[in-house]
């Protein structure tokens, strides 16, 4: 969403809009609700959520403690942006 690279679904992670609006993250990929893939990069989640992407495509702002909580995995390096819109680093 952020950084526009195309991935496997599992290395990105979902966060729904359930249907009764709270906001979650969702592990099995299942959950019922408006859903938004992001890399699993502490910078593609700040730029999805700063630039607003989040908050548009789910439809109602995202609380940043949630993204806090978001597992990042065991690959993922916190400080670099992988990839852009045309393969940009």
């Amino acid at each position: 969403m952020a950084c526009r690279t195309t991935r496997p679904k599992l290395e990105l992670v979902r966060i729904v809009r359930t249907p009764d609006r709270r906001i979650v993250i969702d592990d099995t990929g299942r959950l019922a609700g408006r859903g938004a893939y992001v890399c699993r990069t502490a910078a593609c989640l700040t730029i999805a959520n700063t630039k607003g992407a989040l908050t548009r495509a789910l439809e109602t702002p995202v609380p940043t403690a949630l993204l806090a909580s978001v597992d990042l995995g065991p690959d993922a390096d916190p400080d670099i942006m992988q990839g852009g819109a045309r393969g940009q680093k």
